[in-house]
């Protein structure tokens, strides 16, 4: 969606989208100069309405919130690859792998 379309959605005013943007809160592509907003921009922009609006988290606050929510997505990705390369494995191999993994998880 573009940059009209999202600030309607959300109800919000260009000065709020632009520092979103200049914080790092939101990185939209651009396609012909425009800017272009994706599903997860529209999740990452009601995450932050609600923290700053209905918890009353400050920009610091948001800034922490995000960098953990990044984080998470960088970890599940990594997650997907370690599965599918461990899916690649022999049968020995995984089940030696998962009888590790299940001894770190009881502490």
């Amino acid at each position: 969606m573009d940059d009209l379309e999202f600030r309607l959605c959300l109800k919000i005013d260009i000065v709020q989208l632009d520092l979103w943007i200049e914080q790092g809160w939101l990185i939209p592509e651009t396609s012909g100069g425009q800017r272009q907003f994706r599903d997860a921009d529209v999740a990452r922009a009601r995450l932050i309405l609600d923290l700053m609006g209905n918890m009353g988290v400050n920009e610091a606050g948001v800034d922490v919130v995000m960098e953990l929510v990044d984080e998470l997505h960088g970890l599940r990705g990594t997650m997907g690859k370690l599965m599918t390369a461990i899916g690649k494995q022999e049968r020995d191999v995984q089940r030696r792998l998962f009888e590790s993994l299940e001894e770190i998880d009881r502490f």
